[in-house]
């Protein structure tokens, strides 16, 4: 699975809301990938054999929203484990290089790791991928950004 990204090389110009959105749209393509309620894992997919569930990936999309939100979502990952609900989490945030271009305070590839070995240490112990992405390259326009809580004057 796989999307194209280009960005403006300039620092925070570019929407990581729109990220997203290309990301849940590329899930979105794939039959087998199950997008989960609000407040739950983002992505879910069984892997079969013979018509039975042999694994569950559950995948949280962490490339828009305030970096205090990696917590939720490790929290939504121990919880599904815990519950059964999936055999591995994967959490995907944006590489270092790529968070510098993007709006929001989103959580980076570093930031990411050292909150899992430093801050939320449990975290250690679950089956749990942190995955980075990256962007395909510049572009002479920046990704739009999402219009939220415009005043009304």
């Amino acid at each position: 699975m796989s999307v194209e990204v280009r960005i403006l090389e300039k620092k925070q110009a570019n929407g990581a809301g729109h990220v997203r959105e290309l990301i849940d749209h590329q899930f979105a393509n794939y039959k087998d990938w199950v997008h989960s309620k609000s407040g739950d894992i983002d992505w879910v997919k069984r892997f079969l054999y013979n018509q039975t569930i042999v694994s569950r990936i559950g995948v949280e999309i962490q490339v828009s929203g305030r970096s205090d939100l990696l917590a939720r979502d490790i929290v939504h990952i121990r919880n599904n484990l815990q519950d059964s609900h999936i055999d591995v989490g994967v959490i995907v945030v944006p590489s270092d290089e790529f968070e510098y271009f993007l709006t929001d305070r989103v959580a980076n590839f570093s930031y990411a790791v050292r909150y899992v070995e430093k801050e939320l240490r449990e975290a250690q112990s679950y089956p749990i991928i942190l995955l980075a992405i990256e962007h395909d390259g510049f572009s002479d326009e920046p990704l739009p950004k999402k219009k939220t809580n415009e005043g009304k004057g």
